[in-house]
């Protein structure tokens, strides 16, 4: 063990109190609005000798660090039939190396005031560390050691199985509107592997073995096949010789091509309805396959954001106003579009309806709703209204640690550069109504879609129920 590792288990109690202190004020949501910016983060990047890119985004508003590592590969580039293990090795990752044994990992970044965790998604797998400042020396060797050190002991992996095939259970099978999620998604991607879930699929689960997971890890965990995104108060020259002193050394690998089976053009709507003895409100889905940054023609995905913010971006989007608001046939509404992935993506619709509605009532209102953006178009009004909603959430971005790393993290992870971020409120500034209207025409097609409901298998209880909530933003699998 390095001596730097020994000093940090011997990490006063004072030191660790005040950095958890800054901690929990920055991700509290400290965040102070500032004007509107052409650019978004101004980060400084470099690429070491070994190609591992670095973001660096200075943050001076409390003397904190967050440090991730964003490796390019997540369960869309698991091997057919091996399911789930991208999720678990991620488990993995957190049980030791040579140098850091036995779980030590996450009990020496607490003990020096910090959190860590980590997280899955179809496109990439992302460890982060928040710490005092003072500290990313000794986060990041601790990163760097496992990024090629890592002792996969079968033991700790029968275990880790395990408890991810019981994390399915809660998620997944105890879900109901999981479950919804998980068989649309399914049926949108037929061939793409996009539609296999993310934690796996129990019956592969089982059958998983240890050597599937180091052949995973010895086929993408390399330093050409990562990027660094260190954000908070520091900056590049201070970044730089730590990383070029411990990730510099790693050898880069011959990392192969993302190559993923296309999608078939399928034309025929498919409907999907769940029915459960534990549902008490009734949710309506619609998900639409759509282009994403990386797959659309010119500014189609910028338009579509602009598209899903006017019509089902809040309390006074399209849907929300006439379903909600209006017509009182749904308790809550709206659509949500994420499109960062490395191929398509999917456009979502969805609506909780009212006690008493039936689902196909408020489906047919809400495709009215959008039958009508199409056919009349947006007003200049409300598509700068929507462009500046959009724009105040960049604004805020700027100050949270987490944003910034995500966003970066993402788009490079999924083929996109720093620049793509920092120019994306002139990209969105420059979306016209006429682009709007031409996206809504192209996605939001229900012969192209998948239609799911999920039902009580009894008539739901007199009472009230809250309003379902909206799908998750950033689809992932997350330690607990």
């Amino acid at each position: 063990m390095t001596a730097s590792l020994r000093r940090a288990r011997a990490a006063a109690s004072g030191a660790r109190l005040a950095a958890v202190a800054a901690i929990a004020l920055l991700l509290a949501g400290a965040a102070l609005p500032g004007p509107s910016r052409a650019q978004v983060y101004d980060p400084e990047t470099f690429t070491l000798d070994n190609g591992l890119q670095v973001v660096v985004v200075t943050n001076r508003l409390a003397p904190v660090v967050s440090h991730m590592i964003w490796y390019r590969a997540g369960s869309a580039d698991e091997p057919a039939g091996k399911s789930g293990v991208a999720h678990v090795l991620e488990h993995m990752m957190f049980q030791g190396t040579e140098e850091v044994p036995d779980g030590q990992f996450s009990r020496i970044v607490a003990r020096n005031g910090g959190n860590d965790n980590a997280f899955t998604s179809s496109d990439f797998t992302a460890y982060w560390q928040n710490v005092a400042a003072d500290r990313l020396e000794l986060v990041m060797e601790l990163e760097a050691d496992r990024m090629t050190g890592l002792a996969l002991d079968p033991q700790d992996f029968a275990t880790e199985r395990d408890v991810v095939i019981e994390e399915r259970k809660q998620r997944i099978d105890n879900d109901p509107a999981s479950r919804l999620g998980e068989q649309m998604s399914a049926a949108l991607w037929r061939n793409h592997p996009y539609g296999t879930p993310i934690i796996g699929w129990q019956e592969e689960l089982e059958r998983l073995e240890l050597a599937d997971l180091q052949a995973f890890y010895d086929r993408w965990y390399a330093p050409n096949n990562a990027v660094l995104i260190v954000t908070g108060d520091v900056d590049a020259e201070t970044v730089r010789p730590l990383a070029e002193r411990f990730y510099g050394p790693i050898p880069a690998e011959d990392v192969p091509s993302r190559t993923r089976p296309p999608e078939p053009d399928f034309r025929s709507e498919t409907r999907v309805v769940l029915r459960d003895a534990d549902v008490r409100q009734p949710l309506w889905r619609r998900y639409y396959a759509a282009p994403s940054y990386a797959t659309a023609e010119g500014d189609t995905a910028y338009a579509l954001e602009v598209l899903s913010e006017i019509l089902g971006g809040g309390s006074t989007s399209r849907l929300y106003t006439a379903l909600v608001v209006e017509d009182r046939i749904a308790v809550q509404a709206g659509t949500w579009y994420r499109a960062t992935a490395l191929d398509d993506t999917t456009f979502i619709a969805y609506a909780a309806p009212a006690e008493g509605v039936d689902p196909g009532h408020v489906e047919s209102t809400l495709e009215a709703e959008i039958g009508r953006l199409i056919e009349e178009g947006v007003s200049a009004e409300e598509l700068a209204a929507a462009k500046e909603r959009l724009r105040i959430e960049a604004v805020y971005a700027r100050d949270s640690l987490r944003s910034a790393s995500y966003s970066f993290g993402q788009a490079l992870a999924t083929g996109r550069t720093a620049a793509d971020v920092e120019d994306w409120p002139n990209r969105i500034e420059a979306v016209t109504a006429e682009q709007v209207v031409a996206a809504a025409r192209a996605v939001l097609d229900p012969a192209r879609s998948v239609t799911g409901t999920l039902l009580p298998e009894a008539p739901a209880e007199t009472a009230a129920a809250p309003p379902a909530p909206a799908p998750d933003p950033t689809p992932s699998t997350e330690v607990n």
